[in-house]
């Protein structure tokens, strides 16, 4: 039996190429997953599809793409009760409003990203009758740095949630991976959809260097290890400073550069102090995105220490613009930092090793800059943002064609 629900009086969406879509979001702060997904609706508007963005309320110090969407014309929408933490009664009140948008949108497809927003969306979306529910993995809920019954949690959660969907898209084969191992989905579910950006601001970024480091206070002659980050949990700032003095030491002339901000920048700043390290760490706080290729072009390693990620976008971005990486080898990160191609590779929280691996980075610089060479030509197709607008577009299509019987 077909459970499809009837499309009203309008066409079907393989008689009519312009499909609705609905994409849902638990917050649209400055990040990854948020960026992905809000040039994913700016390139299905751009080609001419109806297309909605719906997410939670914005907090918190890690700055917001709100003002993003609402210059390009995005039509949005905000879900009061679409709230990151755990709350029941929040969650079903926000069920019950996904569920009222997407029955007054009547979407051909819902696309739904990060976890709650993943896991709520994809049940509304189901219970609706949607014809085509993708969600995508940008990072996952359950890693080894949370406690067993949290991580149990996430996993019954995300299980159930793949079986209200028609595909999953995972921004890194590593992704799908892990995903797999936990029991989570189907393999045919899987589609690995490097996410896209605009990769031109980092391609041309190089002419800007000298500019941005007399403005930053930095000189021709020190060697710049820089991060793009939240200054949060599990992103690595506190490795850094733990290999720091030994670093100094041995390269004189290193110099930190912490782009980002977030709830950990006081305590950070205070273990700066209490190193005495103030004088070899540029914090530049929150910035624009429009800033941040002219601020990596500043560097000579973009350094990723972050214990979890799905395939960090700061990466191909230091890629793209010729700066080589060091990068702890977890999640999606291997399948772009290359290991003594693009960059080092080091055991993640293993700081002697990322130690030394920037030690050498320090006094290589004709390596350094033939890896950041090697990392542009790898990235500038793969990480386009017109490829990933066109590849998802394909998947849209190809579910609305195939019509899978969903089971009850």
């Amino acid at each position: 039996m077909n459970h499809y629900r009837a499309m009203d009086n309008r066409q079907s969406a393989i008689d009519n190429p312009n499909m609705r879509i609905l994409h849902l979001i638990t917050r649209l702060i400055l990040g990854g997953a948020q960026e992905n997904t809000v040039y994913s609706c700016e390139g299905q508007l751009q080609t001419g599809h109806e297309v909605m963005l719906a997410f939670g309320p914005i907090y918190g110090p890690e700055g917001s793409l709100l003002e993003r969407i609402k210059q390009f014309g995005m039509p949005y929408l905000v879900i009061p009760q679409m709230k990151r933490a755990l709350d029941p009664i929040a969650d079903i009140r926000c069920y019950r409003q996904c569920r009222q948008i997407i029955r007054a949108m009547q979407p051909d497809v819902v696309h739904t990203h990060s976890s709650k927003a993943g896991v709520i969306g994809r049940y509304a979306a189901w219970a609706e009758r949607v014809p085509a529910v993708v969600h995508t993995i940008h990072g996952l809920p359950f890693h080894p740095y949370q406690s067993k019954l949290k991580n149990a949690i996430y996993i019954a959660s995300e299980r159930a949630a793949a079986k209200r969907c028609h595909a999953i898209v995972s921004v890194a084969d590593a992704m799908t991976q892990q995903a797999l191992d936990a029991g989570i989905g189907k393999p045919d579910q899987y589609r690995t959809i490097y996410s896209g950006m605009e990769i031109e601001p980092f391609l041309q970024a190089s002419t800007e260097r000298s500019a941005v480091r007399e403005r930053l206070g930095l000189t021709e002659d020190d060697v710049v290890l820089g991060t793009v980050a939240r200054l949060a949990e599990l992103k690595g700032h506190d490795d850094l400073l733990d290999m720091l003095p030994n670093l100094v030491d041995k390269c004189p002339n290193v110099k930190l550069l912490w782009v980002g901000d977030g709830w950990w920048r006081e305590r950070l700043t205070r273990r700066i102090e209490q190193l005495n390290m103030q004088d070899r760490i540029v914090m530049t706080g929150l910035v624009e995105p429009k800033e941040i290729p002219s601020l990596i072009s500043a560097m000579d390693v973009l350094v990723h220490p972050s214990y979890r990620e799905g395939l960090p976008r700061t990466v191909p971005q230091a890629l793209l613009t010729g700066v080589p990486v060091a990068s702890y080898d977890c999640d999606g990160a291997p399948e772009v930092c290359l290991e003594g191609q693009t960059g080092k590779l080091i055991p993640t929280g293993d700081t002697a090793a990322l130690a030394t691996a920037l030690e050498w980075l320090v006094h290589h610089p004709t390596e350094r800059h033939a890896m950041g060479q090697a990392g542009q030509a790898l990235c500038r197709e793969h990480f386009d943002k017109a490829t990933m607008v066109q590849q998802l577009i394909a998947l849209y299509e190809q579910l609305l064609s195939d019509k899978p019987e969903r089971k009850v």
